[in-house]
């Protein structure tokens, strides 16, 4: 038995099949890794050049197609590495994809939410729906978008709670990140006090609010008597300003026109009671 051995690793044509066998090993991984590498340079060249046509897409959405494009073709390559090695080692390929074939078959019958949740994630990516950083809503949930996989999508909510949400869940979503934000600003002032007067001050600070807040995209507009309450006059601005400055912008120009009020002498309105003592004849 010790003799079989001995012959049978010293068999000159055993050793050149396995030096055959490893070279080739060696060839397929450095050609699989360079054609990741110059499959990588094709996709960032494709972009960039994207990135100069006057057609371009956003930039948040170049850089996830980009590294989505990226890790499809890694994964590719991998796989037919794999498959290219499997076959210089003399397995049988074709009864492995069979067997995982079949065995893909049953799971994904098995697994018809987590394929649902990978198809929605995948084009969630591919059509730019939303991406990390947008403040988005779905459903009742609200809040910046954390990550977004195939799977799952993490929306962290203002006050600080983190929700995993499947993709397959996710049917309706309203992204506030996409397009600039209008600020709305009502202002009360009392029935007693000039409106004319009130427009004309408010106008005039308005005027120079633009150069005070980087996040205003158009000047400030006055739309004028916007309702008339029970004791007072509402006025109302608005103002287009970036995406999802509308709440800091809103708070800094009710202070603004609230000081210029002050300052000019026109009242803010304040609730009143008025009561009338009948007194009764007697006869």
């Amino acid at each position: 038995m010790w003799n079989e051995f001995y012959v049978y690793i010293t068999d000159v044509q055993l050793w050149i099949t396995i030096g055959q066998g490893l070279l080739k090993i060696i060839l397929i991984l450095f050609v699989a890794n360079m054609f990741i590498r110059l499959g990588r340079l094709a996709i960032s060249k494709v972009f960039l050049f994207r990135g100069k046509s006057p057609l371009r897409i956003s930039e948040r959405r170049e850089n996830t197609l980009s590294k989505l494009l990226e890790n499809i073709l890694t994964y590719v390559i991998y796989f037919i590495m794999i498959i290219m090695v499997l076959e210089t080692l003399t397995i049988n390929v074709g009864a492995l994809l069979a067997g995982a074939g079949i065995i893909g078959l049953a799971v994904g019958f098995g697994a018809q939410n987590l394929v649902k949740d990978i198809i929605t994630g995948f084009f969630i990516i591919f059509e730019d729906q939303f991406s990390v950083g947008d403040f988005i809503r779905v459903s009742t949930f609200e809040g910046t978008v954390e990550e977004i996989g195939l799977r799952t999508t993490k929306i962290k909510s203002w006050t600080g709670e983190l929700h995993i949400l499947p993709n397959g869940s996710i049917t309706e979503v309203t992204n506030y990140s996409i397009h600039n934000s209008i600020a709305v600003v009502d202002i009360s002032i009392s029935y007693e006090s000039d409106i004319p007067e009130a427009e004309r001050v408010i106008q005039e600070l308005l005027s120079e609010i633009p150069d005070k807040y980087e996040d205003i995209v158009t000047p400030p507009e006055l739309l004028g008597v916007q309702t008339l309450g029970a004791s007072e006059v509402v006025l109302r601005v608005i103002c287009e300003v970036e995406p999802m400055r509308h709440f800091h912008i809103s708070r800094m120009l009710r202070k603004d026109i609230k000081i210029c009020l002050d300052e000019m002498g026109i009242e803010i309105p304040y609730p009143r009671i008025v009561m009338y003592n009948r007194k009764e004849e007697v006869s």
